[in-house]
């Protein structure tokens, strides 16, 4: 097993890892270095991208490219990058962990060796702000990654539920995590940069910032839950969706350099 390594500057990341999903959509590993942001992949010789791609990729970002020799026992040691994510009354955990007893609403996210049970602060600081909304009514996932907050949503009381992802692994993965949660919820491949994006009373929109600037809608949503964006990205976004849609910032919630927004649609 092979895992090669794109390490970039922090203030060039969202960049970097738009351009290499391009290139491995199975998705990557993220680790924190500091003052350089570490994604990587893993595969056996002859699956990964060409050197050569990797680098016209990240362009001017490319800080170095490593790889590395992953020892065989990789397939059961991945399983440790993906711990409890505890919510509030929520935990959402990988089918290997055992739940909280105190926990109203356990999730089991199955991530495979592509996806995140929750445990980045994006979708963490998502699931902060759904906690905090009266559900009910439809509510749309946008980058549904495993099903997250898509099913965290069903299981709160939103209903129908729909997860999009452009990724097929993604939107696959969801439909799985679903069933094993018992929830019903319909997940389907978009493409978010092709049109506008599926909109119901409640979004979240787990996206990086090129995207939830491009984002769309026919008819804007009542309430907006916009994640993935560094802390010093927040205001710029806020102030788009004012002008876009009247949508007003109601709360801010950040962890790490990320930062997430509720937005509700003002009155009038």
């Amino acid at each position: 097993m092979i895992r090669l390594a794109l390490r970039v500057r922090r203030e060039d990341a969202e960049v970097a890892l738009a351009e290499l999903l391009a290139l491995a959509p199975g998705g990557v590993e993220e680790v924190d270095l500091g003052d350089r942001v570490e994604y990587a992949i893993y595969g056996a010789p002859g699956e990964l991208p060409d050197l050569p791609d990797l680098e016209a990729a990240a362009g001017d970002a490319l800080v170095e490219v490593v790889t590395t020799e992953v020892d065989d026992d990789w397939a059961d040691r991945w399983k440790e990058f993906h711990r409890p994510v505890d919510v509030g009354p929520l935990r959402v955990r990988p089918p290997w962990e055992e739940p909280r007893p105190d926990a109203r609403i356990d999730l089991v996210i199955d991530p495979g060796q592509a996806f995140g049970t929750g445990g980045h602060h994006t979708t963490r600081l998502c699931l902060e702000l759904l906690l905090d909304l009266e559900p009910g009514g439809a509510f749309a996932d946008l980058g549904c990654g495993s099903g997250v907050l898509a099913i965290a949503a069903a299981r709160l009381g939103w209903d129908p539920v729909l997860g999009v992802d452009f990724d097929p692994l993604a939107v696959e993965a969801t439909r799985e995590n679903a069933q094993v949660n018992g929830v019903g919820i319909r997940a389907e491949r978009a493409d978010l940069r092709d049109g506008p994006a599926p909109s119901a009373p409640t979004v979240a929109a787990n996206l990086l910032r090129p995207l939830l600037v491009e984002l769309r809608f026919d008819e804007p949503p009542e309430r907006l839950i916009a994640s993935g964006l560094l802390r010093e990205q927040a205001d710029e976004i806020a102030a788009l969706y004012a002008e876009r849609w009247g949508l007003a910032e109601r709360r801010r919630v950040s962890g790490g350099d990320w930062s997430a927004l509720l937005f509700e649609r003002r009155a009038g």
